[in-house]
């Protein structure tokens, strides 16, 4: 699934509010972003199979921890499921209509195939592709899906728009300040080595900064050449497309500050770590 910290909030917090686990939606609105195949591509062909590997290994074994930790914290007692709020389903009958898993497949298609089926040229190319396969959609939801259930999609989409694009241009425009103040000597005193406050300090960096997902590989490329060490990299590379200011709002306001807090200060810790150890001991 490409997407960055921002746009995989409606997707974890849809699983939550419908019965899943607040351990599985956290691993979701982090794994996303941190580890998804079109980032992977991407990482490895700019800093080498080496990187790409010790990100997936590193985001995997991250997404195990928070789930873990948010699960350990929030959820002392387990979730009442579906079945047992009495909405079992009759033997034989599907979890989800044939239907409404087209409509899903299309959906995935009309939000990914930009990325994966158009690799260069002109950016309208993109968009070309995109208005294919979101006409294709359109069409199949006017002719297979029920009016009143695309009028509750569509309020439940334009109160998550609601919600998140708010926070969202806020936390941009901070870190579009942030940006520009940041000194490049400072990055250069700071981020060199292998050391534990170096990977803090990257870590840091990617926790409140926000990278559209892909653009993660590009700019921590930049700054090994200026003389960034690999395991703050690392942490950069995890952390920047895995969370961000505009995250934090938005987790914030959807599941609650303390969830907020927990997670953010989980992915922190876990960042300063990983970049540390796989700095000293892995490259």
């Amino acid at each position: 699934m490409a997407a960055c910290s921002c746009t995989v909030i409606p997707v974890a917090s849809g699983l939550y509010y419908t019965g899943a686990s607040i351990g599985v939606a956290f691993i979701i609105l982090w794994v996303a972003p941190a580890a998804n195949v079109l980032a992977l591509i991407y990482t490895g062909a700019i800093l080498g199979t080496k990187m790409v590997l010790s990100r997936i290994v590193s985001a995997l074994l991250m997404a195990f921890i928070v789930g873990l930790v948010m699960v350990l914290v929030f959820e002392r007692k387990p979730k009442e499921s579906l079945l047992k709020a009495g909405l079992k389903a009759e033997v034989g009958e599907r979890i989800i209509p044939k239907k409404y898993l087209i409509l899903i497949i299309l959906i995935l298609f009309s939000l990914l195939s930009p990325n994966y089926l158009v690799r260069s040229g002109p950016y309208w190319h993109k968009v070309l592709v995109w208005a294919f396969f979101t006409f294709i959609m359109f069409i199949y939801t006017v002719t297979n899906i029920p009016k009143e259930k695309i009028i509750d999609w569509l309020r439940e989409t334009w109160w998550f728009v609601r919600l998140i694009f708010p926070f969202l241009l806020l936390g941009v425009f901070i870190v579009g300040i942030i940006g520009k103040v940041l000194p490049e000597e400072w990055i250069k005193a700071w981020l060199g080595g292998k050391s534990l406050s170096a990977s803090f300090f990257a870590t840091l960096i990617g926790a409140v900064s926000y990278f559209a997902t892909m653009t993660e590989a590009p700019f921590v490329d930049t700054l090994m050449k200026l003389g960034m060490g690999k395991g703050p990299a690392l942490a950069l590379l995890l952390t920047g497309p895995g969370i961000s200011l505009p995250n934090w709002l938005a987790i914030a306001k959807i599941f609650g500050v303390k969830k907020a807090l927990v997670y953010i200060f989980t992915i922190t810790i876990l960042g300063t770590l990983v970049g540390w150890f796989f700095g000293n001991f892995v490259f």
